[in-house]
């Protein structure tokens, strides 16, 4: 199989069961967002906390050069740990939070 096709499917799974947990507080709804032409997903919680609205992308994960990078994750879940056990190797996965010179420290991609 095709190593973005195999990598969009395991980023959409994985974020298709994490969108199953709601939040503990607030009337949020949980979106998915799969922008699978340029290789964007995300998950996004919206509405309202007491009388304050709310808006916030707490995933936002891509693909690029045939690598997973995970830009946020305002999460419990250890993404890149989840993406190891579906199948996706470290050199894969980029934790593109971090600068370069921090991602030369993990058992992960520089770039």
């Amino acid at each position: 199989m095709n190593k973005l096709i195999h990598y969009q499917q395991i980023v959409q799974e994985l974020l298709i069961s994490y969108a199953q947990t709601k939040p503990a507080y607030g009337e949020f709804e949980v979106e998915t967002i799969f922008d699978t032409q340029r290789n964007h997903y995300q998950i996004v919680h919206f509405g309202w906390h007491h009388q304050r609205w709310v808006h916030h992308c707490t995933i936002h994960l891509d693909i690029r050069n045939e690598k997973v990078w995970i830009f946020n994750n305002s999460t419990e879940h250890d993404i890149a740990v989840d993406l190891v056990e579906l199948g996706v190797p470290k050199q894969d996965i980029v934790l593109g939070f971090y600068p370069p010179y921090m991602r030369e420290m993990t058992d992960y991609a520089v770039m």
